[in-house]
């Protein structure tokens, strides 16, 4: 899966992400899209973003630019559904996985 990880939409590029949390439930993943990525990493950190992720520390384990703020809505909507991709970046953001010895 390409990816290319970036601050600041530029043109507007837009971005899809993938957020880890650990919790005392386990690791939880938020995906989300947006035109600023370090803008919105804050507010999620500061209670602005959204419901779900409020009163959790959050960390960027995923991001991709896409083109416009169109594809990376349909690039979201597809991380959304794509779980085994998401417990993968989950277990790699834990230090867990392939890409990690233990």
């Amino acid at each position: 899966m390409p990816s290319e990880c970036c601050v600041d939409g530029d043109g507007g590029a837009g971005f899809v992400y993938v957020l880890g949390s650990a919790t005392a439930r386990g690791y939880r993943t938020y995906v989300g899209w947006t035109l600023n990525l370090e803008r919105r990493l804050d507010q999620h950190n500061s209670g602005k973003g959204a419901k779900s992720t409020r009163g959790h520390l959050w960390c960027l384990i995923y991001a991709e630019r896409l083109p416009d703020r169109i594809e990376a809505m349909r690039r979201e909507w597809h991380l959304k559904h794509d779980r085994p991709l998401r417990r993968r970046l989950a277990l790699s953001a834990q230090g867990i996985g392939p890409d990690h010895s233990m």
